[in-house]
This record gives C-alpha cells, sequence and structure tokens, in this order.
C-alpha cells in the first residue's frame, strides 16, 4: 500500500494497484486531491501489516498500524491524522516512518533545534501505546526537528539557521536508550539554532533558502566530515538583504520542491533551476517576499527518478528498507 500525508495534516492509504497504474508516464506523485495551499509531504510504500511511526515536535512518538490508516481513493483528500492519533494541540508532526514487521537491524537517528542528536536501536520502538511515548527527553526550550533511519555509517548534515552546516560520521553517536537526551553535534553560538538534520551523500547536493526568499545548491562534497560538538562551516553569509536561513535539505538535480511564506503562499521550484555555487555565495531569489513577508517553510516533493523507483518495488510487491542496530543504556551526554 502508499501512505500519504499532506502538510496540513490529512492522511491517507492508497492500494498500490491504483497507485502504480495511475502513475504510468508521468512525473512525480498525484497522490490526492488538496487544497491549493496544501501538498503531500510525506510518501510511504509499505504493507498493510507495517508499523507508521510518527513524531512530533516535542519529543513524542505515535504508532499506527498501515491497515488503521482509512483507505481512500487516488483523488481522496484523506483523514486528519488528529482523528487517528491522541497528539496534542500544540504538537506538530515532524518526521512520519514506516517500520516492516520482524525489521530488527538500525536506528532512528533524531535531531533537536538546540542541535543535539541521538540514536536509538529500532526495538526500543516496537511496543507504542495509542497516546504515545517519549522519543527523547527534550530541555527547555528544545524541539525535536528531524528523524531519520540510519545503519550505523550514514555521514549527517546539521543545518542552522545563522548559516552553519556541520557534517559527521554517525559512529560518533553511540546508541542510547529511548528516554536519554542525547549528544551535542554542532556548538550553536548566540540565538542560533538547527534548521535542517539531513542524511549527506557524495553526489547529491545541500540546498538552503533564507527567510527572504534567496537560496542556492552547493555540492556536498564542499563539507568536510567532522567530529561532532564543533561549530561547524560557514554554508550561508546571512545578511540583511538575505535574511536567515528558514531550511535546508540534501536534494538531486531532479527534485522538486515546496516554498512556503507566512501569509500562506506556496510555490513549486525545480532544483534544477537553483544555480549551484560555493559555500560563501549569497544564491538567487528563488521566492520574492515583502516586508511583511518571510519564507518560513521549505518541503521536498518526491522527483521523477523517486517515482520509478517506487514503481519498481511496488510491481516486485518489495518495501523499502526501514531501520537500525544495537541501544545502550540511557545515559545523557554532552
Amino acid at each position: 500500500v502508499v501512505i500519504t500525508l499532506t502538510n496540513s495534516g490529512y492522511i491517507k492509504r492508497i492500494s498500490a494497484d491504483t497507485y502504480s497504474a495511475q502513475r504510468r508516464g508521468g512525473k512525480g506523485i498525484q497522490a490526492m486531491t488538496t487544497k491549493e495551499d496544501d501538498f503531500v509531504e510525506h510518501v510511504m510504500i509499505t504493507s498493510t501489516h507495517s508499523d507508521v511511526l510518527f513524531f512530533t515536535n516535542r519529543g513524542r512518538v505515535y504508532k499506527l498500524r498501515a491497515y488503521e490508516i482509512p483507505d481512500a481513493g487516488r483523488q481522496a483528500k484523506g483523514t486528519n491524522v488528529i482523528n487517528l492519533i491522541a497528539i496534542e494541540p500544540d504538537e506538530k508532526i515532524q518526521t512520519v516512518l514506516t517500520v516492516s514487521d520482524g525489521k530488527k537491524e538500525g536506528f532512528l537517528f533524531m535531531a533537536t533545534k538546540n542541535g543535539i542528536v541521538k540514536k536509538t536501536h529500532i526495538s526500543e520502538f516496537k511496543n507504542l501505546r495509542k497516546n504515545g511515548l517519549i522519543a527523547l527527553s527534550l530541555k527547555d526550550n528544545d524541539e525535536l526537528l528531524k528523524v531519520k533511519n540510519t545503519y550505523g555509517d550514514a555521514n549527517i548534515m546539521i543545518v542552522t539557521q545563522n548559516g552553519y552546516a556541520v557534517r559527521f560520521n554517525e559512529k560518533n553517536v553511540r546508541a542510547m536508550g529511548r528516554t536519554a537526551s542525547g549528544v551535542k553535534a554542532i556548538n550553536l553560538k548566540d540565538d542560533d539554532v538547527a534548521v535542517c538534520m539531513d542524511i549527506a551523500v557524495d553526489g547529491e547536493e545541500l540546498l538552503v533558502i533564507s527567510e527572504n526568499g534567496f537560496g542556492k545548491r552547493t555540492p556536498v562534497s564542499e563539507y568536510k566530515v567532522q567530529n561532532r560538538g564543533g561549530v561547524g562551516l560557514i554554508t550561508y553569509k546571512i545578511s540583511e538583504k538575505t535574511g536567515k536561513l528558514t531550511g535546508a535539505t540534501i536534494c538531486k538535480v531532479d527534485d522538486e520542491l515546496m516554498l512556503i511564506n507566512s501569509s500562506g503562499v506556496a510555490i513549486r521550484i525545480n532544483v534544477a533551476d537553483i544555480s549551484v555555487t560555493n559555500r560563501s555565495a549569497m544564491g538567487v531569489t528563488l521566492m520574492r517576499t515583502t516586508e511583511d513577508e518571510k519564507v518560513v517553510a521549505i518541503a521536498k516533493i518526491l522527483s521523477s527518478d523517486d517515482s520509478e523507483e517506487d514503481e519498481e518495488k511496488l510491481e516486485s510487491n518489495t518495501t523499502p528498507e526501514t531501520i537500525e542496530e544495537n541501544s545502550s543504556e540511557s545515559n545523557n551526554e554532552e
């Protein structure tokens, strides 16, 4: 089956056969009818008996079995996820992951806005209650930013709003228990916060977008692997003209992005149309803003290559690899 979740929280389950048949020869994924200011942000291919994990900004994780998500037609809007899981009014879903039955290897790698990271063995998330559990313990004024699947040797990229980035190997982060707080990934200065955590792969690019609508992409290879806990490298020179960074993502040339501003306006951009520059360049205007507007969010939409790969998985009845390795005691580190 295919599960989709929109930016405003509408979720549904679609038959894999229907999904594949509708997408033949197309570019990207047209999975549902959405409001003009909404878009599909998460697309997952899995089996009906897999677990779907929802991680929120408050560091909690909720679980549904895939078959508990209402089945709907390709063009249907879906069901608001708040009707299916007991999230609090002030919680926002940051990441959605699927875990196949019997999956025992791999980790969940988490990052917070204050530059803290943690990895936990997937087995720690097997017995989740309907009302959720703590995925990591957050300190005051911190929020969960992102969660990724890793297998013990991924290079992680953290990007901050003041234009710094650090790339380090996850081997520098030991496995911890579910309620641990984690360790420092980047040494943040002044009022800086992390705006992105992603897996950095040579051959791909880091794309950044500023609050005043400027953006650029830079080869991942320009960011050397460092130890975690340092200040990182300058990836963007912040100025009054550009504003601070509002988001970033690791991307490929055929990816598409959705940018959203503070007025609720969204535009879709091809990554190929964005200039490739060095780390210190300002980039080009990706979204025009007024004095009263800021770009507030960036989301990556599946590329056409991703779509074709997904079709192959659907037709061969395979499910995507999902998660991770051995957890140790739930001690906190600095």
